[in-house]
């Protein structure tokens, strides 16, 4: 195993997020009592806030994130004006970390600068972002930008939830209800999200009812559905199918498999966060463990120069920014015109030809309109999960184990147990990848495979092969 490589990225990640913190603004004392403008119940201080853990609970925090002109110039600065919940008592470390944590999020829900004026009219927008931690775990910020209800120029206000979960279109859903009682009361926004919060998140394709009362609407269930399929929960293909084309994803995808640097450009929020979001997501059952920014910030535009692979969103008005930057073989995605702008060269050649046919062949049959959100990214996903079957399925067979049940993955015997030469040249490649690196090391430590949606595909395919078999000798 590529240990010396796990160490160097841990070493690089940190790096990166060192250097954020660096130039992420502390927060103030200043932003704290501009936090109390809006003021939750009395009862919110009474509360005994339990520690989450990913995947248990919905949320960790509500924000309302507005903006403020600078003391000096025309400029205005993004801050928190609302925190749902507020966490006393805390240890200084975790103080600490929260405030890194709150001093981060106002530049990530207004990813566009500082220039901005008040508006009459400005149309709402649902986006993503992600926060990476030192220890390699992921908070996700769901975001609405919207203008506020009233009359004359006003500026928009963003309502971020931060979670540990990725299940976008759930917290959507979620957004939606927190913007129908913003247009009544930023109070009646919390009785609806204590409620959330004290509801554990449902297992995969079940339902969370949540009781909410309205005034002069009286009480509203609201039920809250989890996709049966969660390996695909945080992922919406239908924006990225509308941006490129099939070829163009799939070289995407093989510029995403060697672990390069991948930018996309387009000048909405929500269309770069969820094709970014589904370009990660067409990498399942691995993981991309490198920087991944949906949205990056003007102020951290140079994240382009990094030397390590990255795969970031960038606004198109900061192109010709992005394009004077100095920057090592990458892969420019311009979204909005459906052209890359940049690339190695060799995208088409990456990936073993026969496979590649497979993936367009299966991509190209049975897409239309009267899809579901669910059976769309089935249908895109699934071409990509079989590339990874048939490539890295026998992964298991691999592994040999130790009385204590420690397993040794053996590597050299893994990919000469392929017998098409091209699919065994990108396989000698792809095991010297972090991607493949991490996902061996957690099939190295448990004694049987997990049983996900990709050991259930390995487990079809094997039968489809041996029914093979099995009719070639009867033919014979």
């Amino acid at each position: 195993m590529p240990r010396k490589l796990e160490k160097m990225e841990g070493q690089v990640v940190g790096g990166m997020l060192r250097l954020f913190r660096n130039r992420l603004p502390r927060l103030r004392a200043g932003s704290l009592q501009e936090r109390e403008a809006v003021k939750e119940p009395e009862r919110a201080q009474e509360i005994s806030l339990p520690t989450f853990a990913g995947g248990q609970h919905f949320f960790e925090y509500l924000l309302v994130v507005s903006l403020k002109r600078k003391s000096s110039g025309d400029d205005y600065e993004p801050i928190i004006i609302y925190q749902f919940p507020k966490r006393e008592n805390l240890l200084r470390g975790q103080q600490e970390e929260e405030e890194r944590l709150l001093g981060a999020i106002p530049l990530f829900c207004f990813p566009d600068g500082n220039a901005w004026a008040p508006l009459t009219e400005y149309p709402r927008e649902t986006f993503s972002f992600v926060l990476t931690n030192v220890d390699g775990s992921r908070k996700i910020g769901y975001c609405r930008r919207l203008l506020p209800a009233g009359r004359g120029p006003r500026l928009p206000k963003v309502y971020c939830i931060i979670s540990c979960i990725g299940c976008f279109g759930l917290f959507s859903k979620i957004l939606d209800e927190v913007e129908k009682r913003h247009q009544i009361s930023v109070a009646v926004i919390y009785p609806f999200m204590q409620g959330l919060r004290e509801a554990a998140f449902p297992a995969p394709g079940k339902t969370v009812m949540l009781k909410s009362f309205i005034p002069d609407s009286g009480t509203e269930f609201i039920s809250l559905t989890r996709p049966l399929d969660s390996h695909l929960e945080h992922v919406d293909f239908s924006v990225l199918l509308r941006c490129l084309s099939f070829e163009q994803i799939l070289q995407i995808f093989a510029s995403a498999v060697l672990e390069r640097r991948i930018i996309f450009l387009a000048e909405g929020l929500s269309t770069l966060s969820q094709c970014i979001h589904a370009a990660a997501a067409l990498l399942y059952p691995f993981s991309w463990a490198h920087t991944y920014i949906p949205v990056v910030p003007e102020s951290l535009l140079d994240t382009v120069c990094c030397p390590t692979p990255f795969m970031v969103g960038v606004q198109m008005r900061f192109q010709q920014q992005v394009m004077d930057s100095p920057m090592e073989e990458v892969l420019l995605v311009n979204l909005c015109e459906g052209t890359f702008l940049m690339s190695v060269g060799d995208e088409k050649d990456i990936l073993p030809p026969k496979l590649q046919d497979d993936i367009l062949d299966s991509l190209g049959q049975g897409t239309n309109e009267s899809q579901t959100s669910e059976q769309l990214n089935e249908h895109v996903s699934g071409p990509f999960v079989q590339f990874f079957v048939k490539t890295v399925g026998h992964y298991a067979s691999y592994i040999k184990r130790e009385a204590d049940g420690q397993g040794h993955f053996q590597e050299r015997a893994f990919y000469k147990a392929l017998t098409s030469k091209t699919n065994r040249r990108f396989v000698k490649k792809f095991v010297k990848t972090q991607l493949f690196s991490l996902f061996i090391q957690e099939a190295e430590k448990s004694r049987n495979p997990p049983a996900g949606y990709f050991q259930r595909k390995i487990l079809e395919y094997e039968e489809q092969k041996k029914q093979k078999k099995s009719r070639e000798k009867t033919v014979k």
